[in-house]
Parts: C-alpha cells; structure tokens; sequence
C-alpha cells in the first residue's frame, strides 16, 4: 500500500490500456465500498455508477464517446452518474439517526425542511448538486483505484443523450463523466504535462 502523498504522485491518466485484462467483480465491489465514503451535500450520496465490462455494450457507449479507443481497451468502462432527485432519499438516510436517538425528532424535521427548501423546485441546483457530489465521489474512486494497482482515466468527451439512451437513464440522473479502468500500458506513457506553481492558482488572505 502506497503512501497517500505517493498515491496522488503516481496517479496518473491513462489513454491506453492492455488489451484482455479483466477486473475481478470482487475488487470494483471492494472498491466501490470505500468510494461510498466520500463526502455529499447533506449526506444525500448523489453519486450513482453503472459499471460496464460487457464487450458489446462497451462498444455502444464508445460510439457515444466519438469512438475513442481508450473505451475499447480498458478493462471496463464506468458511467459516473449524479441524481438530481438525491434530496428525496433524506428521510430514509436521516431516519437512523432519529431511530438511533443521535437526533431528536425536531431536529430530524429541521433538517429534511432544509433539504426540502434547497432542492424543491430548483431544478439548475439540483442539477449542480449531482455533478457536484458525483465528481467528488468519482475522484475518490479514482485514489482507490489506483492504490488497488488500476489505473484510470475520467472523460468527459462524450455525447450525453446518447449514453443516457443507450442505458435507458431516467431524466434524474446525469451524465457526470466516464471513467475507463485498467492497467495502463506501460509503452505508451506520456510525460506528464505542465502543472501550473501553488502561487499561480492559490491566493492567500
């Protein structure tokens, strides 16, 4: 296990994968389940995955992504997804926390009025919120994945009507970004590019 400062080193974009290699469904799982702790507006948990390792349905969502190879190589292909309908789930998400006694009811009606009041009828912050939380949670999923020794890249070269429609996606859920997933081949390593001084993209007060 990697060091975390090494981790974010080491983790890089993959834009070719070696061909043929599968991911065992008990790592994505295992993945999976530390990416559900990464932190959500609310603790409503926005974020939804659709994880993609059958060849032919690869292959539809390429063609929603301009054909890129990197979709076709990689080991299998996730659509990051975020649900503008997430603040619907509050009263069952809250209502441990109620039953456990750690809020009391007033304050469990306090904070679903909030949500209620933040989200309802506001359909652009609903639509903020889902890519907001899913990006988070996708960037999470991407450390994970490389401290498990998978590399990964995130896209967002793709047509978003087509992916919704070659997965039949209700209108609540968003299109955040494609993740491929893999082991990246090694030969075809770019140097990394250009990142910018901490003094030209932070200020301090």
């Amino acid at each position: 296990m990697s060091t975390f400062s090494e981790l974010v080193q080491s983790r890089r974009s993959a834009n070719n994968f070696v061909e043929g290699v599968k991911i065992p469904h008990s790592e994505l799982e295992e993945m999976f389940s530390y990416a559900r702790l990464a932190p959500s507006a609310y603790n409503l948990q926005h974020a939804h995955y659709m994880v993609i390792t059958d060849d032919t349905l690869k292959e539809k969502i390429r063609e929603g992504a301009y054909g890129q190879y990197k979709i076709h190589s990689a080991s299998a292909v996730i659509v990051v997804l975020g649900d503008k309908h997430a603040y619907l789930q509050a009263p069952e998400i809250y209502n441990g926390l109620k039953l456990l006694g750690a809020m009391t009811p007033e304050q469990y009606d306090g904070v679903i009025e909030s949500i209620n009041g933040a989200y309802i009828g506001n359909d652009a912050f609903q639509r903020d919120e889902a890519i907001r939380n899913a990006s988070l949670s996708a960037m999470q999923f991407m450390l994970i994945a490389k401290d498990k020794g998978w590399d990964t890249c995130p896209m967002i070269g793709f047509n978003a009507e087509a992916i919704s429609a070659s997965l039949n996606l209700p209108d609540n859920m968003v299109p955040v970004m494609l993740i491929t997933i893999g082991k990246d081949n090694q030969q075809k390593v770019r140097p990394r590019g250009y990142r910018k001084p901490v003094n030209e993209f932070v200020e301090f007060f």
